[in-house]
């Protein structure tokens, strides 16, 4: 790598009831290692089965891309269970991170996929995953050595005061929207940072894994590549829901199947008014910039 580039240098520590940023303090590096990052609800399963596509050349039985890919900064299981599991991963490593650049150490050789979604499409996957939350996971992140309120179950049925919620509480009922969004923007030029959207992965997913597989210097099998594709289409993925899910789906109400649940884009378009439409994107130029707001958005850079 270019020894003029400014690398990424954690400054802060995210530590709430669900995530903690010091699990990756210590965290062994090797140079092939892929992290995938989101803020969350933007299709980060669905990068993680892609990127499992390329390491495993195709193949799908007997491979829970949900469990070996780990969350690495989630708090359950705790860092002392979590870390034996992730050093004895022989595979090529791919892991996922919910943390923005400044919280995350950050590993010049290793690959970072970062993956974007407008925020108003975030929120409407982030309240199927909140809703069907059961009990027990509740109680387990309840059991947890206090960092701050706990998420409680929702309040509301009614998607538009779900938005306003997320919108005004900043991420609410999870962690800060355009923080997460900014912080990876700003690095979107290094070398080993490649920026994935949403809606390019739905208009051309075939043309945006080939630019994947390039960027992670993953060699393919032309002969394998149709299945590679069908592997990653929404439709297998939904039934085969309990291999894409983490922990199976065992976190949810309906099991892996509510977790890989619609993968559609625009439900807010029927519940949002005009002002509602108008105040997200003013607050998105705002926080972003006119250039990220629009990828952010449209998926267009």
């Amino acid at each position: 790598m270019d020894g003029d580039i400014t690398w990424p240098e954690k400054s802060r520590e995210l530590q709430m009831y669900c995530m903690d940023s010091t699990y990756w303090n210590d965290f062994k590096f090797r140079d092939d290692d892929i992290i995938i990052a989101t803020w969350g609800k933007s299709g980060t399963t669905w990068v993680q089965q892609i990127v499992a596509q390329f390491i495993f050349k195709g193949q799908t039985v007997g491979l829970p891309v949900g469990d070996m890919s780990m969350w690495v900064d989630f708090r359950l299981p705790p860092l002392e269970v979590k870390k034996p599991l992730l050093e004895a991963q022989e595979h090529r490593r791919f892991l996922k991170t919910h943390l923005p650049v400044d919280a995350l150490v950050f590993s010049p050789n290793a690959k970072y996929i970062y993956v974007g979604r407008d925020g108003r499409d975030s929120v409407w996957s982030t309240h199927n995953h909140h809703v069907n939350m059961l009990d027990w996971v509740y109680e387990a992140l309840e059991e947890l050595p206090d960092m701050g309120p706990v998420i409680q179950k929702p309040t509301t049925d009614d998607m538009r005061e779900y938005f306003h919620d997320w919108f005004n509480r900043e991420g609410y009922p999870f962690w800060p929207f355009w923080e997460n969004v900014r912080a990876w923007w700003a690095v979107r030029d290094l070398p080993n940072v490649m920026m994935l959207h949403y809606q390019n992965l739905k208009n051309d997913m075939e043309g945006e894994m080939r630019k994947l597989g390039e960027f992670l210097e993953c060699e393919v099998d032309e002969s394998k590549w149709e299945e590679m594709v069908l592997h990653c289409t929404f439709d297998y993925m939904k039934h085969n829901a309990q291999e894409s899910a983490p922990l199976q789906g065992s976190l949810w109400a309906g099991g892996a199947e509510t977790f890989v649940n619609k993968g559609t884009n625009d439900r807010w378009r029927d519940t949002l008014t005009e002002v509602d439409v108008a105040m997200y994107e003013t607050r998105a130029d705002e926080e972003l910039g006119a250039d990220c707001a629009k990828w952010l958005a449209t998926g267009e850079m």
